[in-house]
């Protein structure tokens, strides 16, 4: 008997047996309904997109029919009035102040009347907010003047002067030459920070015997129908732009402007030229596709390719009757309307391998029951491994499984103890550790500043008993000298006046007398002499004020809580600090403005007060030498402000303010830190501003403040009461 021996054959998954034919089914079936449904959409799409460019086009053409009637609106009001006898032509004040109460009622930019004469008047909006009235004579030069206005439109004041031939300018020429209403043609306008393009409409004048006056005209801001058609809801890609036949732009939907400008110069951009490349993108297709601007006679509706993605395009002329003719161009992306076709792409898509999904799991269901038991035995060993003791398996059908699975579960379950009471006590050290180390380093840091304070203070407190020994040690030799040179004065002038009558009564001494006269140079000793003390007794002034100003800034005879003048503490720190103030090679003098009110005496430590005041005033001297790092401040006057007054508080209040750069927000929060300092290191401790606050506010129960912003200075606000409670 032949045994066969067949060959073994590569089984096949039960899963793939149980998919496969649910998968098929639903894929093919889910595919059919979506490619129907994706031509039907881009048919409706074709549809939807016609009818939103009409209704846009419509759109446009009816806000340009209204909005740029107005101004020949206006000039036939204007017209009429003139030829009426109601507007008298000669009376400029009278038709500036009615061409002013015009602008208030229209939204335009200029209204104006131009003579034969070359004589006219207008208002004029060249910024968004303030109205003004140009009036000016037949010729130049400075012939035309620029008046502000109130709120009732009368003349206020001269805002400048320039020149302007009225019978030389396109606004007059054109209309005049015309002998109708028609639209000169658009001009720009490069006012500051307020650059427009505008369109100008005018008309000639007659008097009631139909004599030619001059004409009457209006200017209407362009920019405005770009605003109009960035608030149009097309499409949130799509673009909308207004252009004349020869390519220039008059207004878009997108964020770049119409025009550009050239070093100063106000220039029009081209639709070809336009910033936003949707804009050149679509002006350019269009030139190639027509050759030109001037053949397109109709609405054309266009589907252009720009950059690998479909637009719609539409062009429609629009015309009035006073001589526009504008191009309006619609552009929608074809992926805008897409959109929602795209969506329901999207969701037969998810819908088919939702399907496949359910597909795949009813054959998996039959057979995942067997092998999920063993998967979650495997993931949970897996989670262990990786240090995630939370696990427990559950029990299956599978009698040697469960057992299996409680072992497991009995084995995390030790585990998990064990690390569980090891974190903690890792825990609870770490939090002992931590808790120290906390401790030690805020005992350091405020070690490390009372430290700081201490030497401060005591530098102040030995600087305050040197000024005050120096001073007091000057004072006797310099008081002597200044006592002594009174006397010497009176008896050199004594001296001087006897040889002067010798010489009157005894015109010819002898020889001897003659020859040591001339060796001495008698007479310019007579002259010199007074000169020479009366200077000597100028320097000994200027030493006892300086002297004085050193006790008064020292204090040391006032180390208890007092009365005091604050003007004589404020004056005797400036004096000290004159030689800062005055001028250096590399900056000009600081100008210090004193503005003082009546101030009563004040109860406080004078010394530690007038410490306040040197380090404040030193920080503003400090702030304004750093000026010549900003150039849009060098030219500026460097000036340090104190003022001084009263409040109903019962205080007072000293302001110290400077004309430096200011501070940030973020340094301003900073200031009154202790160790905190903007200066380059060695040049401050940073300890000024904080000694500062703490004798201001816990030693005399007042307020120190600061006010600063980058680019407007800063302000030191000090307020203390006139007789506070002594703080001990």
């Amino acid at each position: 008997m032949k045994i066969r021996h067949f060959g073994k054959t590569q089984a096949i998954r039960l899963q793939l047996i149980l998919i496969v034919p649910f998968v098929l089914q639903i894929f093919g079936a889910v595919g059919l309904v979506g490619y129907l449904s994706f031509k039907n959409g881009q048919k409706a799409v074709n549809d939807l997109a016609d009818r939103l460019m009409d209704r846009t086009s419509i759109s446009v053409n009816q806000h340009l029919e209204a909005y740029l009637s107005i101004p020949h609106q206006v000039i036939q009001i204007n017209a009429d009035a003139i030829r009426m006898g109601l507007l008298d032509v000669r009376d400029r004040q009278t038709l500036g102040k009615y061409f002013w109460h015009q602008m208030q009622t229209y939204d335009l930019n200029y209204i104006g009347i131009g003579l034969t004469t070359g004589e006219g008047v207008g208002a004029a909006r060249y910024d968004p907010r303030t109205v003004v009235i140009d009036d000016w004579t037949p010729k130049p030069p400075n012939n035309v003047t620029n008046y502000a206005t109130d709120n009732k439109g009368d003349r206020t004041h001269v805002v400048t002067i320039y020149d302007w031939d009225n019978l030389q300018e396109p606004w007059y020429t054109e209309p005049m030459k015309a002998g109708k209403p028609i639209w000169s043609r658009i001009v720009t306008v490069n006012y500051p920070n307020h650059p427009y393009i505008a369109a100008s409409a005018g008309r000639p004048i007659y008097d009631a015997n139909n004599r030619l006056l001059g004409m009457v005209g209006v200017d209407i801001h362009l920019l405005k129908l770009s605003d109009f058609l960035r608030n149009m809801d097309v499409s949130s890609s799509g673009q909308v732009f207004i252009m004349e036949r020869n390519g220039l732009l008059i207004a878009n939907s997108a964020k770049e402007q119409p025009f550009t400008t050239v070093k100063d110069e106000i220039r029009r951009l081209k639709a070809i030229d336009s910033g936003n490349p949707i804009v050149q993108g679509i002006a350019k297709q269009i030139q190639q596709r027509f050759k030109g601007f001037q053949s397109i006679s109709g609405n054309t509706d266009l589907r252009l390719d720009f950059q690998g993605e479909l637009y719609y395009v539409q062009v429609t002329p629009w015309r009035d009757q006073y001589g526009l003719d504008w191009l309006v161009v619609v552009s929608v992306p074809e992926s805008e309307f897409m959109a929602q076709i795209d969506a329901n792409t999207r969701t037969t898509i998810l819908l088919c391998l939702a399907a496949l999904g359910v597909a795949c799991g009813m054959g998996v269901i039959t057979s995942g029951w067997i092998a999920r038991p063993i998967l979650r035995l495997n993931r949970a060993s897996e989670a262990i491994t990786s240090g995630n003791f939370d696990q427990a398996v559950e029990d299956s059908r599978i009698k040697e499984l469960n057992a299996l699975a409680n072992s497991f579960n009995h084995m995390a379950r030790q585990l998990r103890e064990s690390f569980t009471a090891l974190e903690k006590s890792n825990a609870e050290l770490e939090d002992r550790v931590e808790y120290r180390t906390g401790e030690l380093k805020n005992a350091l840091s405020e070690l490390q500043r009372t430290q700081s304070q201490i030497i401060q203070s005591e530098k102040m407190s030995s600087l305050g008993q040197l000024v005050a020994g120096v001073a007091h040690e000057i004072n006797n030799p310099v008081n002597f000298i200044h006592g002594n040179l009174v006397h010497t004065q009176e008896y050199a002038q004594d001296l001087l006046g006897f040889v002067e009558l010798y010489q009157q009564h005894y015109p010819n001494p002898a020889d001897e007398i003659q020859i040591a006269a001339e060796e001495i140079d008698l007479e310019f000793l007579q002259e010199d002499l007074p000169k020479m003390l009366s200077s000597m007794k100028m320097g000994t002034d200027r030493i006892r004020q300086i002297v004085l100003s050193l006790r008064n800034f020292s204090r040391m005879d006032e180390a208890d809580f007092k009365p005091v003048d604050i003007h004589e503490g404020i004056n005797s720190t400036l004096l000290i600090l004159q030689h800062r103030l005055k001028d250096r090679p590399e900056r000009q003098s600081i100008k210090v403005i004193q503005d003082y009110g009546s101030l009563p005496l004040v109860e406080c430590y004078a010394g530690q007060l007038n410490q306040v005041f040197m380090n404040i005033l030193t920080n503003a001297i400090d702030a304004l030498l750093v000026t010549r790092d900003y150039p849009e401040k060098s030219h500026q006057q460097l000036a340090i402000t104190i003022s001084t007054e009263v409040t109903d508080r019962n205080s007072v209040i000293i302001r110290i303010a400077d004309s430096g750069p200011g501070m940030s927000t973020e340094v301003l929060h900073k200031i009154f830190d202790p160790f905190f300092t903007t200066k380059p290191v060695g040049s401050g401790t940073g300890l000024g501003l904080s000694i500062s606050h703490s004798i201001v506010v816990s030693s005399h129960g007042g307020k120190l403040t600061c006010v600063s912003a980058p680019g407007e200075g800063s302000e030191f606000i000090i307020e203390i009461p006139i007789a506070p409670r002594q703080v001990v």
